[in-house]
């Protein structure tokens, strides 16, 4: 039935645990906020949801809590990921008259049933007529363009801010995949812990991210940098400023930026040898968030001897391919699963 095309308003969602975007088809990416919702704990009400939440948050009274209702990728609070999703659907779906959309969701590939399901059926509650699950390191592989149809061997990192998928695709296929819940969020943790276990300044989430953002790396820099970073002396019990240098902020992420790393050591030595082959012609593609960590493509070059390329906008690689599944149904059906009521 033609006319069904233009009743629906069919969407692709890169659910993340540090951001969600939303593309809709015809249009593009049309949403892009950070996925945080903010609660009162005494009605249970949403007081915001997106930009407005995450400025909540580490800030909010007793009353009020900012919420990240995913954690390392999949859903850890069910009820706040169902309304944070309703009214991402809603802003984007203008019609109310038309016919439910279908959503395609995209999820870590080492996902279980049980978290699919509540992926899927927030989603339905949040007004999906039909959702198709597609796993993030293929969406992130076809939102760069990566002919994944082919026999030939491609690898993909993608770092979000919950999970690092490592996966090596052919033939619409993930032929040896490495989910770690290492990313991130993990990132901004180290940088925490670093601060008070060495300086005993305790800084808030928010100001980690920040510090990551602005001189974090992986690799030791041309030109290293400082910022100022404000916090709460442990020892005082009052708020203090201490300059802290890109060294520092590295020798704090050092840990982490191994696991990374040996994750995808430990991917590249389950790789069959004719895919490590095209993997030695064609490189390892980054995407994700953690991509633009500097430093962290020449780390991965220099512990692999392989070329390692950073997709352009990687921060959108995600819902990219997810919105070319959606535009482009019957061609990529072999790589959704669709995810019925058991």
């Amino acid at each position: 039935m033609p006319w069904m095309g233009f009743l629906t308003n069919d969407i692709a969602i890169d659910l993340g645990t540090a951001n969600t975007l939303v593309y809709v088809k015809g249009q593009g990416i049309v949403l892009n906020e950070p996925s945080v919702v903010a609660v009162d704990k005494r009605s249970n009400k949403v007081l915001a949801i997106g930009i407005a939440a995450k400025e909540m948050l580490g800030r909010t009274p007793y009353e009020i809590s900012a919420i990240r209702p995913l954690k390392d990728g999949v859903i850890a609070d069910f009820e706040v990921s169902e309304k944070m999703l309703a009214d991402f659907i809603r802003r984007v779906v203008k019609h109310r008259y038309l016919m439910k959309p279908r959503i395609i969701i995209s999820v870590p590939s080492g996902i279980t049933e049980v978290e699919k399901r509540a992926v899927r059926d927030s989603a339905e509650n949040a007004g999906a007529r039909e959702v198709f699950l597609l796993a993030e390191p293929m969406a992130a592989a076809i939102g760069v363009g990566l002919p994944v149809d082919q026999p030939s061997g491609s690898m993909i990192i993608d770092v979000g801010g919950g999970t690092t998928e490592i996966a090596v695709i052919a033939l619409n296929g993930i032929v040896n995949n490495t989910s770690i819940r290492i990313a991130g969020d993990e990132l901004d943790d180290a940088i925490i812990m670093y601060l008070k276990k060495n300086y005993n300044l305790l800084i808030g989430e928010r100001t980690a991210e920040e510090i990551k953002c602005k001189i974090g790396s992986a690799y030791p820099l041309e030109k290293e940098d400082s910022m100022e970073v404000k916090g709460r002396d442990l020892v005082a019990g009052v708020p203090k400023t201490m300059k802290v240098t890109s060294g520092q902020i590295r020798e704090a992420l050092a840990e982490t930026v191994t696991s990374i790393v040996e994750a995808v050591r430990q991917a590249l030595e389950q790789t069959p040898p004719e895919l490590a082959s095209d993997i030695l012609d064609r490189g390892i593609i980054m995407t994700g968030g953690g991509a633009l960590l500097r430093g962290l493509d020449k780390r991965l070059r220099q512990e692999t001897n392989l070329p390692v390329i950073v997709a352009d906008d990687p921060l959108t690689c995600v819902v990219r391919g997810a919105g070319r599944c959606l535009e482009n149904l019957p061609q990529y059906s072999k790589v959704l699963s669709k995810s019925r009521r058991d």
